[in-house]
């Protein structure tokens, strides 16, 4: 049996209201996304230092953990604790993450040693050792995990009513997780929503909270993964290794995301906005429909 680690809830306030002058010279008040530095600790050795807004940052740890495949399975953490207001002047709000394995992890120095910065938001970087290992992720045949047009529509539409801060401040990145798992035509559920700064940050935070929710392993099967930004190799890697076979996004994707997502067989959807797409990878597992076609309006 799975014992699950310990985690603090430090929220920190996703929002700060500041002055700002509009182009008739008035004065207005307005919301700006927060941003702050987050230091991961493990086992009192310094790792890493993520910008973050705050929202979920034990998930964050966890799910950066996961897909940098620094730990194995949620066994080997006993705790992220996670500390704010540690710092002062242009740091204020600063944070610190303090992460407690049970066993420590293996060769830590040399499998942290070799980084490749990606093209994620803030400048993110994935261990060498992530890009080495993808080959060895399984996802579920191209038959057994499809999404039909319509469905497709109902995980656009239900993003696009959600109230986000997006929505109120700006300058962030969303992602969610669906449900895919039902029958043709039933609208999937949407179980996870995350808004960060950058959009590595959310997607990591979704597989923390995955890896909470089916400790053995975490699988995304059954489920659907959508994010507001493009489709880097970083962000089709990460779905890939959360076991999620079918991508959605409302930006482009990228020559080396592309590639991955060919080689694995994972579903890549892009420029999803309203009712117009583009499947660039595995269409066997998008199911066309003749009725959802009918109320598509043409490009122009």
């Amino acid at each position: 049996m799975s014992v699950l680690p310990y985690l603090t809830q430090a929220r920190a306030p996703l929002t700060q209201t500041i002055p700002a002058i509009d182009e008739f010279g008035e004065i207005r008040s307005i919301s700006i996304p927060a941003e702050r530095p987050l230091t991961v600790y493990v086992d009192k050795r310094e790792l890493v230092t993520l910008m973050t807004l705050g929202a979920q940052p034990e998930l964050l740890v966890l799910g950066y953990l996961r897909n940098q495949r620094l730990v194995r399975s949620v066994d080997d953490i006993e705790s992220i604790t996670v500390d704010w207001d540690l710092g002062e002047g242009l740091m204020e709000g600063a944070g610190v993450a303090a992460v407690k394995t049970r066993s420590g992890i293996a060769e830590i120095e040399a499998r942290t040693a070799k980084k490749v910065v990606t093209t994620g938001c803030g400048q993110g970087s994935i261990f060498g050792e992530l890009l080495d290992e993808i080959d060895a992720v399984q996802l579920p045949p191209l038959s057994d995990a499809r999404i039909t047009q319509s469905q497709l529509y109902s995980v656009v539409n239900t993003i696009r009513l959600k109230e986000t801060t997006y929505k109120s401040a700006g300058s962030v990145h969303a992602c969610a997780l669906f449900a895919v798992g039902v029958p043709a035509g039933d609208a999937p559920e949407i179980l996870m929503f995350v808004e960060d700064v950058g959009r590595h940050n959310a997607i990591d935070t979704i597989a923390g909270w995955l890896w909470m929710q089916a400790p053995s392993q975490g699988s995304g099967a059954d489920k659907l993964f959508y994010t507001t930004g493009r489709l880097t190799s970083e962000m089709v890697i990460k779905s890939a290794q959360m076991g999620v076979p079918l991508v959605v996004s409302r930006s482009g994707i990228t020559q080396m995301g592309y590639q991955v997502a060919q080689a694995l067989g994972l579903c890549t959807v892009g420029r999803a906005t309203n009712r117009h797409f583009l499947c660039y990878s595995a269409a066997e597992r998008l199911v066309l429909q003749a009725q959802a076609q009918a109320h598509a309006q043409p490009h122009v």
